[in-house]
């Protein structure tokens, strides 16, 4: 049994089957089928697993010409802090629903045929993409500030516009607990985690489950081809590393001492260190995977002035650099300029990205290869 994995994998293959749902497009011969199962695993992990409304969002608001109706933005970060920020700067009011990727992604597809979402706002750009190839987002139209946009940021724009990203940070950087370890013995590039001295020592998310694990998954199959993402991601399994549900999980196992090292989503990793934890952070000399954060407007919403608006506050620097000094997932790279990251930030950071389109094609089938894995 693979440590960690194979006990949650039942839990957690009808939550991958909702999240694939989203990318049941493009290149699977097997579309239609997996679409009609998806759904219907979506269904019942809406109605298992459900996300934390601020307000319910039970139906979408009406048309309206002035500002009492609210906006419904679906989000998986910044929930504590987004919304009086965005009210008092607009006065429109905002409505929230926050849960997990899998969890935002399940709801979306289980209200496919009746959207109750105006924005949506997750660090799942693959799966976003999708919605966008599957006609769920506006195209065509270009925020204001757009131009505001890091070079960086400029090339993650798709070129019809449905979706605009608001940062990057590190899926995964590798950290380890220095009682452990230390600078020499510890491992420091993907590869390491390989070798038999850390079998059984190190600890990942899930990406089924966790938002950023599968963007730092996809950077392994596209960068090495799918054969050899699959031998890699064998190749650790068979080294027994633990699979937890989400980051904080790692994190907790890491200080805990279950495991030992971890490719740890950036926030999670900074916290850890700067609460004392006895732990390291390496960031690869090859780069570490970025999931990065976008903002999509739903094409039937009835707001459109005020989705339109989030989305400019979304990219205006006063509010990326509020994210930063004040937000839970603060360590991440802007997407536009005239922000400053976290101090301590490393400032050698280097992250890369698996392409969207073909991270969202591809994420059904690398998704239930995990699962395969788990009920194995």
């Amino acid at each position: 049994m693979v440590n960690g994995y194979k006990m949650k994998g039942l839990m957690l293959v009808s939550v991958l089957m909702a999240t694939a749902a989203l990318s049941a497009c493009g290149n699977n011969s097997n579309n239609e089928a997996n679409t009609a199962a998806a759904a219907n695993a979506a269904a019942t992990t809406e109605a298992s697993t459900e996300p934390t409304v601020d307000a319910a969002a039970e139906s979408p608001a009406a048309d309206t010409a002035d500002k009492s109706e609210p906006l419904v933005v679906y989000l998986n970060d910044f929930d504590d802090i987004v919304k009086p920020m965005f009210e008092e700067k607009t006065g429109y009011k905002l409505e929230i629903v926050s849960g997990n990727g899998a969890e935002i992604a399940s709801r979306i597809e289980a209200e496919k045929g009746n959207p109750h979402w105006d924005v949506v706002w997750m660090d799942s750009m693959p799966t976003i993409d999708q919605m966008g190839k599957n006609g769920q987002l506006l195209d065509s139209w270009a925020p204001g500030n757009l131009d505001g946009l890091t070079d960086f940021a400029k090339g993650l724009v798709p070129a019809n516009n449905t979706y605009f990203p608001t940062g990057e940070h590190a899926a995964s950087v590798i950290v380890y607990n220095t009682k452990a370890f230390d600078a020499n013995s510890a491992p420091k590039t993907w590869d390491d985690l390989l070798d038999a001295k850390f079998k059984g020592a190190v600890g990942m998310a899930d990406p089924a489950v966790a938002a950023p694990a599968y963007p730092f998954v996809a950077w392994f199959f596209q960068s090495e081809g799918m054969d050899k993402g699959k031998s890699y991601f064998d190749n650790l399994l068979k080294n027994d590393v633990h699979v937890y549900p989400k980051n904080p999980n790692v994190a907790k196992a890491l200080t805990d001492g279950e495991i030992k090292a971890a490719a740890l989503q950036e926030s999670n990793a900074y916290t850890l260190k700067n609460a004392g934890e006895p732990v390291d952070i390496i960031w690869p000399a090859e780069g570490a995977p970025a999931s990065v954060r976008v903002a999509a407007i739903q094409k039937e919403s009835k707001h459109l002035d005020a989705a339109k608006a989030f989305v400019e506050f979304l990219l205006d620097p006063a509010t990326q650099q509020a994210l930063i000094d004040k937000g839970d997932e603060s360590y991440f790279e802007p997407s536009v300029k005239g922000v400053n990251a976290k101090a301590d930030r490393a400032a050698d950071a280097k992250l890369v990205v698996a392409e969207a389109g073909w991270a969202g094609e591809h994420e059904g089938e690398i998704k239930q290869w995990f699962a395969d894995k788990a009920v194995k």
